[in-house]
């Protein structure tokens, strides 16, 4: 087999992932906790084809990659590669129905996408936990993409990352949660995410008491999913990513990824759930502002996040299914 197509979808983390334990393996310092959604994702196909002939020949919602993406690419493959003992090079298309580097975790699903058509195009079987492991290689939160709903990430212990691993989390099956995402920006952010993580980690004050906060919302997150409780779930979104981002404000240079309408969104969510309706915020490495509610509450709430000044539009996402093969020849 040379050639296969999958899909993923991103995943917001409700428990964050922030800093890196080996920087080389991908290894998170702490576990996390996300939400695989639909509606918002990859789909790459790759074949072994033998590229430009010399290179990877990779392309990203219809245009040739940027060099240093290409390159991220092309060392993700290389590890493909060497497990399946071939050396030819690749075609690699990828389209993101979501801002490419923006901060709505386009990373996850485009490398959990592509470890899924990667392997099988390279004749690999792999099973679930073992693409959780070689997506993360790729990017730390598509782990996570590999598995749809409700997914854990294991921080792991051991050094090679063998047990640096997502796992679904069945309890959380069904349930008609939405989340409602405010586009505050357009265009990637002026700070990636692995340069950010190493920033916060060697200079913030706050870092290791972020780290050691972290074992306790995870296990107040799985208790609130097993009582289906909104409300108990959204207080520890919140509580873990303003803590996040609090770690790296402090850092030096400070990071700031949000703006004026990251804030005033935050404050339209407290005013929604002040008037009764519940809705919980979240942010990632970004300034979109992401809203946990009821399915029944979405439109409404993305009515209301839309009339925030500064909020460019909304979208709404449910929970979606894990990373799957879509075609392979």
């Amino acid at each position: 087999m040379t050639s296969a197509t999958a899909v993923a979808g991103t995943n917001i983390a409700l428990v964050k992932y922030w800093g890196k334990r080996d920087e080389a393996l991908n290894l998170p310092a702490t576990g996390s906790l996300s939400l695989t959604l639909d509606r918002l994702g990859t789909r790459t196909r790759v074949a072994f084809d033998g590229g430009d002939g010399a290179r990877d020949r990779v392309t990203l919602d219809g245009a040739p990659a940027a060099e240093k993406v290409a390159a991220r690419v092309t060392a993700f493959l290389d590890r493909v590669r060497a497990r399946a003992e071939i050396a030819t090079r690749a075609t690699v298309v990828t389209d993101n129905s979501v801002p490419t580097a923006s901060g709505l975790a386009s990373s996850a699903s485009g490398f959990a996408a592509l470890a899924v058509a990667a392997a099988r195009a390279a004749g690999l079987e792999l099973a679930p936990a073992e693409l959780s492991i070689l997506a993360r290689l790729g990017s730390g939160s598509a782990a996570r993409s590999i598995f749809g709903g409700f997914v854990e990430m294991a921080r792991g212990s051991r050094a090679d990352g063998t047990d640096a691993a997502a796992r679904p989390l069945p309890e959380g099956d069904g349930w008609d949660v939405r989340l409602v995402v405010a586009i505050t920006a357009a265009g990637e952010k002026a700070l990636g995410s692995t340069a950010a993580m190493r920033r916060t980690a060697e200079t913030s004050p706050y870092y290791d008491a972020w780290v050691r906060g972290v074992d306790g919302d995870l296990a107040a997150a799985r208790a609130a999913l097993g009582a289906r409780d909104l409300a108990a779930l959204g207080a520890v979104a919140e509580r873990s990513a303003l803590r996040m981002h609090a770690s790296a404000l402090a850092a030096d240079p400070p990071i700031l990824y949000w703006n004026p309408a990251t804030v005033a969104a935050m404050a339209c969510v407290r005013a929604l759930r002040a008037a009764g309706t519940p809705a919980f915020f979240t942010i990632d490495a970004g300034p979109h502002v992401k809203v946990l509610c009821a399915a029944r509450d979405a439109e409404a709430i993305a009515a209301a996040l839309g009339e925030v000044p500064g909020v460019l539009r909304t979208l709404s996402a449910a929970p979606g299914s894990g990373a799957r093969l879509v075609e392979a020849a």
